[in-house]
């Protein structure tokens, strides 16, 4: 929640003029439990889905995140149709499978360093290309999976991803 991608990330939504909650997976930082290989972090978003639903009834739901955040996020956006959209940075397609992609059919808004070591190009790709519309892939030139010495331009591709109209 604290680290330069997810705070510009979130900066970039508020600028767009989104409503942001930033939290920890569990186990992460100062938050209780364990790592639960997913299933439970899955849980995590859905519990902060459910207290933006209820804290700002009146606005449209849309989900983020970055890195493992954009993976649990996506699984969760995938299976609501209550989310208007999904902006996901540094998907870690090589370290996990996104099978689930070929039906997510919320519009999606993918973001990724040209050089991310999480996020193998080709694969990245191949996995953008099975996902229907609506869709985008935008590519930050950058040397790592952080966005290093791209920070700026990453977060105004954030912002114009909260700004879009799917």
């Amino acid at each position: 929640m604290h680290n330069k991608v997810v705070f510009r990330m979130a900066k970039a939504a508020r600028s767009a003029g989104c409503a942001v909650i930033r939290f920890n997976f569990r186990g992460v930082g100062q938050s209780s439990g364990e790592h639960d290989g997913g299933k439970g972090e899955q849980d995590d978003v859905r519990t902060a889905l459910e207290y933006a639903r209820s804290r700002y009834p009146a606005l449209p739901i849309a989900l983020g995140g970055f890195s493992f955040g954009s993976w649990m996020s996506a699984k969760v956006a995938s299976q609501d149709p209550g989310v208007e959209r999904w902006v996901g940075a540094g998907l870690p397609v090589s370290r996990a499978t996104f099978g689930f992609f070929d039906d997510f059919k919320t519009p999606k808004f993918l973001i990724h360093s040209t050089h991310d070591e999480f996020g193998d190009r080709d694969r990245l790709e191949t996995v953008f290309a099975a996902a229907p519309e609506p869709k985008s892939l935008e590519w930050i030139e950058s040397p790592d999976h952080f966005f290093a010495g791209a920070l700026d331009e990453f977060q105004a591709a954030v912002e114009r991803a909260f700004r879009a109209v799917p």
